[in-house]
């Protein structure tokens, strides 16, 4: 039996943190909306309340019932979390007399207390709250202070009736804690008593085990991949479950990068896994003839894709599944803190499969970051240079093409893609950036080659730094190996006379240019 650790999410934009840094100490955890019934049953070791946007004092402010919760299993507050704990036993909650954001130093009263064994005197926390612990309810103490506030840390007295019960007015989970996320494993492994039990070996192991109960003996499974590391990731550990009867469907929709068709479906060969590549670069290139704006692209692509998808899946007759490589934060968005759960955004639903294929779901991968995935990859042996890809958008080259698709303008960029992505990678930079990629812009300029004057292609080439997409830093490639990228690609690729660098962030821009 694994130990779970459930977190109940007020609606921080550090919620997801949390679970990452609880994963990290390899405890498994999942996140649920606040207001949702939970069984406390013997896996769970113990509950971790989030942040929030909310004050505890506004109307109808999120709540739990933390006396039920911890008669039952240990809980930790955080900032909010801590606040509500606070105010529902019988503290005081109010308004700062100064809004308390940024870099704050701990100060211990209580420093044999298990939560905070190992943690020094002066720790730097961050703080994000406007209200304050005024006073704590009757049998609790404070286990650390800081300049500006009174109760940083602290803890219910013992009593044979419940069990342990902590807060923490500030967020452990951020990188600005320095010691955060020590005091997040005194909690999980001291306080909760967790195993620390979840990697990728038993992940890999424990899974397999369950999608051979769900998918049964006979039943076949279809599939689509794209060469990504998420449905890679899915289809080998479905593949190790029930072999050959999973049924990989990969399409050639004539604007992936250059040569990928060939290296994936090899890759792929590799992995002994069951894959039918599907070559319709023709197709995509007639409906997409003479469209320019995104969105159309977008749309022509994703109903394509389905139709060729269909097409093939309806050969294989004894499927009854579709899996897809859904992850954890498909799973959290989709989910609203404030009512019921709602469909999965539609483009990670295989860009919405119609419903006529009456298939139920396997989702292997539908409890697990991003991060988290690529090391099971590894363990399954997927080679290292397929699970550190960089994002790819779905509708491939087609939005880095600004204005209408033709084949001479793919191979134009791919040439050109190929040029950038390989001098990354031999200049070992690829791992330093979260995504690059090149545009083809809609404009010709005046260039001069030999005697020559031409009349060609500009390109842009793009690299970002990032955590999660969600923000984004222009990378500072080295000038000299921008300027080596640029004449390679004006010396190698004819048709192209110009290359530009895009140093702008997200935001204000996005990371693709379309």
């Amino acid at each position: 039996m694994t130990h779970k650790i459930i977190i109940l999410d007020f609606g921080s934009q550090y919620t997801q943190l949390i679970a990452r840094a609880v994963r990290e100490a390899n405890v498994y955890c999942e996140i649920l909306p606040y207001g949702k019934y939970f069984e406390l049953s013997a896996d769970i070791k113990g509950v971790i309340l989030s942040g929030s946007p909310c004050s505890v004092n506004d109307d109808n402010a999120p709540t739990v019932d933390v006396a039920r919760l911890v008669q039952h299993v240990p809980v930790l507050g955080v900032c909010y979390g801590a606040q509500l704990t606070a105010k529902v036993m019988g503290g005081h909650v109010d308004k700062s007399n100064k809004r308390e954001y940024g870099r704050a130093h701990l100060h211990l009263q209580h420093s044999d207390d298990v939560l905070l064994q190992g943690i020094t005197e002066g720790s730097q926390v961050w703080m994000s709250h406007s209200d304050s612990i005024k006073h704590l309810p009757q049998g609790f103490e404070i286990l650390a202070n800081t300049e500006s506030i009174p109760v940083a840390a602290f803890r219910k007295v013992a009593d044979a009736s419940t069990k342990p019960l902590y807060g923490l007015q500030f967020h452990p989970e951020v990188y600005h804690s320095t010691e955060g996320k020590h005091m997040l494993w005194n909690f999980l492994v001291k306080v909760c008593g967790c195993d620390q039990s979840f990697t990728p070996a038993s992940f890999v192991h424990e899974t397999v085990a369950a999608l051979q109960q769900q998918i049964g003996p006979d039943a076949h499974v279809i599939m689509a991949l794209s060469g990504g590391v998420d449905s890679t990731v899915a289809a080998t550990l479905i593949s190790k479950a029930i072999g050959k009867r999973l049924h990989g469907i990969f399409v050639d929709n004539g604007v992936l990068r250059k040569q990928e068709f060939e290296q994936v479906l090899n890759t792929y060969k590799q992995l002994d896994l069951n894959v039918t590549g599907v070559d319709a670069k023709d197709l995509f290139y007639k409906e997409l003839a003479g469209v320019s704006d995104p969105e159309t692209k977008r749309k022509i692509i994703g109903k394509l894709f389905i139709d060729v998808f269909q097409q093939e899946a309806s050969k294989i007759t004894a499927a009854k599944f579709l899996g897809q490589g859904t992850i954890y934060p498909d799973v959290i968005e989709s989910v609203s803190v404030h009512g019921p759960s709602v469909t999965i955004k539609s483009h990670h639903n295989v860009g919405g499969l119609p419903a006529t294929m009456k298939l139920d779901l396997v989702e292997p991968l539908r409890f697990l970051f991003k991060d988290e995935v690529r090391r099971v990859g590894l363990e399954l042996g997927i080679p290292a240079d397929m699970i550190q890809r960089h994002p790819f958008p779905g509708p491939g080259l087609a939005i880095r093409i600004l204005g209408d698709i033709t084949p001479e303008k793919v191979a134009l960029l791919q040439a050109a893609d190929a040029v950038y992505i390989n001098a990354l990678k031999e200049h070992q930079l690829y791992d330093k950036v979260w995504q690059a990629g090149t545009i083809l812009l809609p404009v010709k300029s005046v260039g001069v080659m030999g005697d020559e004057r031409t009349y060609e292609y500009t390109v842009a080439l793009r690299a970002v730094t990032s955590v999660d997409g969600m923000t984004a830093d222009w990378a500072h490639l080295p000038y000299d190996f921008l300027a080596k990228v640029s004449n390679d690609i004006i010396n190698n690729v004819r048709g192209i006379n110009r290359v530009v660098y895009d140093i702008s962030s997200k935001p204000p821009a996005t990371i693709e240019w379309e």
